[in-house]
């Protein structure tokens, strides 16, 4: 059996000035009607603070240019901005440099490039890709779509009431058909934090090469890939309050320089006649065309203000509010949480007896909550637990016990409404 592995624990330091970090988002000001503004989605995005909004605006009205083109000023400025951006990613995931970080426009795009580059070449016929039921479609749609073009199998590792995956199982799917395993470290559905490090090792063992869906994880949590061993991770800006439309892809050297570019175009070739192309070397064999110039160095920003806050106290703070939230909603008659693993971030799927997550999330808005309703993209995981969808309420660092307050008052209010 693997041991669990854990990237958060309830020991560190939860030293963070709440008010004064929410002055840092304006939109938390909002009104939402003639309600404060409550957003519990940051699963699905987190807002955005004033300093990466800022450094947006100073690139668009001082630095914009195309990149990796010209010799002007504004290009060099431009190239050396996107390319600090990429420097600051990787030192954010201690890569072993820079040319391991590849941009992508988000984690799907970072899952379908190590699908096309890496899966069209390595898998064959009869192989076998080993996937878990947390899995967000995400991990699951492109893997489907290789197997089906190549004939392999897709091995799904399931989990238990608790919403944790069955290590034993895990284990017993490997054999010497076993050629890929795409891994979420943390569940976006239910929070479950995997124990992706030990499984990592356990797939190393037979030569299985790794992918870590870190979309959840990233924001939440100190992620160090040399430390996973991890054979790529991906995750987006967006979800650790950086700009939409950008992402990234990490990737052992020795592996991106195997695989087959995802994407023909401008700037990741070497040199192009009509008899041959020969491509750039990594990052730039995959990022063909204009990237995400802005975009990239708000990705820099994000990281910076997160890093200025401190990883380890988002972890602990917002574990603190997730026992608060799960005592909380615990003490509500006729809630039930869906996802009770012993290690989560702060995510609290619940659902209510007779009562439609949409038309919870639909009350929930006219006090001004937001709130995800529906499979998360994540039907297996609703499969599993027999339910057609959650509500979801996903917290970040800036959010209160007064507005888990607020979402619990809000709740029996909808029971109220609808019981």
């Amino acid at each position: 059996m693997i041991n669990a592995d854990v990237a958060m624990t309830s020991e560190a330091d939860t030293t963070i000035n709440v008010e004064k970090i929410r002055t840092d988002f304006p939109i938390l000001k909002l009104n939402v009607g003639d309600k404060p503004l409550i957003y519990l989605d940051n699963a699905a995005s987190c807002q955005m603070p004033q300093q990466v909004i800022d450094r947006l605006v100073h690139y668009q009205t001082t630095q914009h240019a195309n990149i990796n083109r010209a010799v002007h000023y504004l290009s060099e400025v431009a190239t050396m901005e996107y390319e600090k951006a990429r420097h600051r990613v990787q030192q954010f995931v201690n890569a072993r440099e820079d040319r391991e970080i590849i941009f992508t426009s988000g984690t799907t795009d970072s899952i379908n490039l190590v699908m096309q580059g890496y899966g069209r070449k390595f898998i064959k016929a009869g192989d076998e890709i080993i996937l878990t039921t947390l899995e967000h479609h995400s991990n699951i749609v492109p893997w489907q779509m290789l197997a089906e073009e190549k004939g392999a199998v897709i091995r799904v590792v399931p989990i238990n009431d608790a919403g944790e995956l069955d290590i034993e199982a895990y284990e017993k799917l490997f054999n010497d058909r076993t050629k890929f395993v795409g891994l979420i470290h943390v569940s976006n559905a239910l929070g479950t934090i995997n124990p992706v490090k030990s499984m990592i090792a356990f797939a190393h063992q037979h030569g299985v090469p790794v992918l870590i869906d870190g979309a959840q994880a990233a924001p939440h949590m100190a992620v160090d890939v040399q430390d996973l061993d991890c054979d790529f991770y991906v995750f987006s800006a967006h979800k650790l309050c950086g700009p939409t439309g950008i992402g990234m892809l990490y990737g052992k050297s020795s592996l991106l320089e195997s695989m087959e570019p995802f994407k023909g175009g401008g700037d990741m070739i070497a040199s192009v006649t009509f008899e041959k192309t020969t491509y750039a070397a990594i990052p730039h064999k995959f990022e063909a065309g204009t990237p995400p110039i802005a975009a990239a160095i708000g990705f820099g920003a994000a990281i910076d203000y997160l890093c200025s806050v401190g990883m380890e106290q988002i972890a602990a703070y917002e574990l603190e509010l997730l026992h608060y939230a799960t005592e909380s909603i615990q003490g509500i008659k006729g809630a039930r949480i869906i996802g009770t693993a012993a290690h989560k971030t702060a995510v609290l799927s619940f659902v209510l007896d007779g009562i439609h997550p949409h038309d919870i999330g639909t009350i929930l808005n006219e006090d001004g909550i937001a709130v995800r309703t529906g499979h998360h993209c994540a039907q297996p995981v609703m499969e599993r637990f027999k339910v057609p969808a959650t509500s979801r309420a996903s917290f970040a660092f800036y959010n209160t016990k007064s507005e888990v307050d607020a979402l619990m008052a809000g709740i029996r209010n909808v029971q109220k409404i609808f019981l």
